[in-house]
């Protein structure tokens, strides 16, 4: 993983037009011990206490610069700042991929927690009952909502198609009738998930990325039936929850904006 992120870096500092840098941003899978930048994130197992932050300070930026945050951090703070959290003062940025985390804005700031790992919605317990989770709990979103949790629950339900997340949602489309289950569940996790984040800090927008978040009504329309089911009070019902406006990109444009962050500091 390591010598594939330095080959990609070194292609891209070799090219004149993206060459020259000023400071370093650096979004990762958590958790982590921060700011040191010693990551752990639970889908990458061969990255325990990984000194990401230093490697990449050591090899690329001893004069500049550089930051480390979690990826659905920098996915909230570029959505806060450019995309659909424009203009809200309380926000919540997540992704729903080979993982599920997330990041926070309260009343207009990016929120760190106590060791920087405020956020980490993934292992928000949506079923008490549900599958043990890598972190160690039981019945995390994470479990449930993750790609290959929804690839291993359609295989359960009978699925005999390629066992990826991107196999089931084209099983899905074409009526898969396992598949659609397994998006189904997936979408209702992540609906408690959220009606449950929702009422505990009323939070103005809820920002959903991710390659499984990619699948649009596959996941959004069980997601939203759940929602609605468990959000009581009006102030969680009125929290919008839409798709990220800068793409699959917004991660990598709020790594940016934490580096850019460092240069000019925002008041």
């Amino acid at each position: 993983m390591w010598a594939a992120l330095v080959a990609l870096v070194d292609s891209l500092l070799a090219d004149p037009a993206t060459g020259r840098f000023a400071a370093v941003g650096i979004g990762c899978g958590g958790p982590m011990v921060w700011p040191a930048g010693l990551v752990s994130p639970l889908n990458i197992p061969a990255w325990r206490g990984f000194p990401l932050l230093d490697l990449v300070r050591e090899r690329y930026a001893r004069t500049k610069p550089c930051v480390i945050h979690n990826d659905a951090v920098a996915l909230a703070v570029a959505e806060h700042r450019w995309g659909a959290g424009r203009g809200a003062d309380h926000v919540l940025g997540m992704v729903v991929s080979t993982g599920v985390g997330a990041g926070l804005v309260l009343g207009g700031h990016r929120v760190d927690g106590t060791s920087g790992n405020a956020g980490h919605i993934g292992h928000l317990i949506v079923d008490p009952q549900g599958p043990d989770c890598a972190c160690g709990g039981r019945g995390c979103l994470e479990s449930i909502a993750r790609g290959p949790a929804i690839a291993a629950y359609a295989v359960e339900r009978g699925w005999t198609g390629e066992p990826t997340a991107v196999a089931v949602a084209t099983g899905a489309r074409e009526g898969n009738l396992a598949a659609i289950a397994a998006f189904a569940r997936a979408g209702r996790a992540v609906g408690v998930a959220v009606a449950s984040a929702a009422a505990l800090l009323d939070l103005d927008v809820v920002i959903i990325g991710g390659g499984i978040a990619e699948t649009g009504d596959l996941l959004f329309e069980p997601l939203r039936a759940a929602f609605d089911e468990h959000a009581g009070f009006e102030f969680v019902r009125r929290c919008r929850i839409v798709a990220p406006e800068l793409g699959p990109r917004a991660g990598l444009s709020g790594a940016a904006a934490l580096a850019f962050d460092l240069v000019i500091p925002q008041h």
